[in-house]
């Protein structure tokens, strides 16, 4: 059964968001430099098929080629919130009183 969205199904949601999400993260790639139009570097490796499936599905792309430009993409442009939040702790005093 498929629960449609406003005249969408969830799948078709689904994969309009990826598409959005995946061409601003290519973009901004492309504001910082790391995208251009010079493809210069071969990259290869052996990985699991079904692991290259599952991200192309997940991802909603079709070759090699743009999996590993987005996925290379994300991982350069990824923030490090997490790390800093981690970094923070016990930085504050336990017995400031935050007003809440």
């Amino acid at each position: 059964m498929q629960v449609s969205i406003r005249g969408a199904t969830a799948a078709e949601s689904e994969e309009r968001i990826a598409h959005t999400r995946n061409r601003l993260v290519l973009e901004q790639a492309r504001a910082v430099g790391l995208l251009g139009a010079a493809k210069n570097t071969r990259l290869s490796g052996r990985v699991p098929s079904e692991l290259i499936e599952a991200a192309k599905k997940r991802a909603h792309v079709s070759s090699d080629t743009e999996l590993l430009e987005l996925a290379l993409s994300r991982l350069a442009l990824e923030d490090d919130f997490g790390a800093q939040l981690v970094r923070r702790k016990g930085s504050i005093s336990a017995d400031i009183d935050l007003g809440v």
